[in-house]
């Protein structure tokens, strides 16, 4: 439990936003881990295990506790199955690039003033490495939302460290 607390805490600190939650979730993952104890052994990959767990209890915890978030772009009619296609090429570096010019405790702190609709993706993609597709169906949104919402979420990051006089490579 010691060699993984903090992975399995930050997991879910940034994926919740809250630091409280991110305890219950963790006392939680624990819990799992106990009840598992036997296979976990024996398994070459505990960490990835209990990040797994981590990240979907948060998820579960996030779906059920808090109002599902919806943009206009949700709001179209049923019957329409066109979504549009956004190019998100070239953003990727504003994530690598924080990390590579920022301590930790900024990062979260910047991510933490994310909105849940745009940290939340943006968490998966970027920290948990979840492909678009697969973020869009454990959110149960679209794929174009999942594309905006990483979009806005790293604009809106460039935006706080360009704020605070952070250079970016």
């Amino acid at each position: 439990m010691r060699a993984y607390e903090d992975m399995v805490f930050t997991t879910a600190a940034r994926l919740t936003g809250n630091d409280a939650q991110a305890e219950d979730i963790s006392q939680q993952v624990f819990l799992k881990a106990y009840e598992h104890f036997a296979e976990l052994t024996h398994s070459p990959t505990p960490g990835g295990w209990l990040k797994t767990v981590a990240t979907n209890l948060s998820l579960n915890h996030l779906s059920r506790y808090r109002k599902r978030w919806r943009f206009f772009s949700e709001l179209r009619p049923a019957d329409s199955d066109d979504e549009p296609e956004f190019d998100v090429a070239g953003t990727d570096c504003v994530v690598e690039n924080v990390g590579a010019n920022l301590d930790r405790a900024a990062i979260e702190q910047a991510l933490a003033q994310l909105p849940d609709q745009q940290r939340i993706p943006l968490v998966l993609f970027h920290f948990e490495d979840m492909p678009y597709d697969e973020i869009a169906s454990r959110l149960q949104i679209s794929l174009s939302k999942v594309k905006t919402d990483i979009l806005r979420g790293r604009a809106a990051l460039a935006k706080v460290f360009n704020a605070a006089d952070f250079a970016f490579d």
